[in-house]
């Protein structure tokens, strides 16, 4: 078992009391492995820390394709077994099953659908988003629902409050459409002003995501939170205000404070990693005013006494329909895809066809 001395340098990076009773079910660690945390992986080139030092290791292939035989791989976050082989190297035996882990889906656009981990033993997810062209409700809501689903609590971080007029209107328009239970702060990504706004959040074992699109601030805030430079910044577009990709990989780092945190590259695509019937889960206002429906089926679109399409603004059931059919269309199997395209051609035949009549 891990003694005194490697459980207090193994806190550093975040072991916590259910990551030891997984590792007790699991038989404790043999005589020739260590436990470390995985804190950044290239392609299939990883790099682990004990909680005093980092270093390159790779991982055994049969380990990697029985994990992806379950749509599983190794994330930035995850606790490992690792051993050295006769050349002094670091290869990763064993994963830990993770208490936490955010992944999202990616469509091919033809009939694949893949699952992607973003990372892995979290606590708390703080959700960038810029206060200028990067400003979308729709889309927190989405990254709501991503962490809420994989059972991560979320603060929502607004950025360039110093460059926005009407930051504090905005950040009540966010704040409205939270839970109870979700904070959410309006602040400059620079200097000391994240440290003491996240303060709460950042105290020692404690473990963050930050998640965000492209030239939100992510990397900037990383850096306030370090005290130093560690990732590569850079500015938005002119014009859109589009963010540019200066973050490639996902990297855990140590703070000050004591607590972990990962930076992520920005998404541009997200699709809820989830079923159609979970989407509900997480958008409280509609769960709570869906029992008052008139009909125990309602899905909130045409049927008469629905209590949430009175209740709730339309551009936010508008999204939770969107969300809602975008993770149905994502279970589907590649035969029933193949159907449900041929009935849309044949209903769009058809409206051509009526078309085409109308016009002589």
């Amino acid at each position: 078992m891990i003694h005194a001395s490697e459980h207090e340098q193994l806190g550093r990076i975040g072991l916590s009391l259910p990551m030891l009773q997984q590792l007790v079910r699991l038989g404790g660690i043999p005589d020739d492995h260590r436990l470390m945390r995985i804190t950044e992986v290239q392609r299939d080139a990883l790099h682990l820390h004990d909680g005093d030092a980092e270093m390159p290791a790779r991982a055994l292939p049969a380990l990697l394709q029985a994990l992806a035989l379950h749509d599983d791989a190794l994330a930035v976050g995850d606790w490992v077994l690792a051993a050295r082989n006769p050349h002094g190297q670091w290869w990763v035996q064993q994963r830990l099953p993770p208490l936490t882990q955010i992944a999202r889906r990616l469509h091919d656009g033809r009939d694949k659908v893949t699952r992607t981990v973003i990372v892995s033993n979290v606590d708390t997810a703080l959700l960038v988003m810029g206060l200028d062209h990067d400003f979308n409700l729709r889309r927190l809501e989405r990254y709501l629902a991503l962490v809420r689903l994989a059972g991560v609590s979320a603060v929502v971080v607004l950025t360039k409050a110093d460059l926005c007029a009407d930051a504090a209107a905005r950040l009540r328009q966010v704040q409205a459409l939270l839970p109870p239970d979700t904070a959410a702060v309006a602040l400059d990504a620079q200097g000391d002003e994240p440290a003491r706004w996240l303060a709460p959040w950042l105290q020692p074992g404690h473990t963050l995501v930050l998640l965000g699109s492209s030239g939100t601030g992510k990397s900037t805030l990383t850096n306030a939170l370090l005290g130093h430079p560690v990732q590569a910044t850079g500015g938005t577009r002119q014009g859109d205000g589009r963010g540019r990709h200066t973050t490639t990989s996902r990297s855990l780092h140590l703070t000050p404070q004591g607590a972990c945190i990962v930076d992520t590259p920005g998404l541009r695509t997200l699709r809820l990693d989830v079923e159609s019937g979970d989407v509900a889960q997480v958008f409280d206002d509609i769960a709570r005013l869906a029992p008052r429906c008139r009909f125990r089926n309602c899905r909130h679109e045409q049927e008469p006494g629905c209590a949430v399409r009175d209740g709730v603004p339309s551009e936010r059931l508008r999204n939770f329909h969107k969300l809602q059919r975008e993770a149905q269309r994502d279970t589907l199997s590649v035969l029933q895809r193949q159907a449900q395209q041929a009935v849309w051609k044949q209903r769009s035949r058809a409206a051509r066809a009526v078309i085409h009549a109308k016009r002589g």
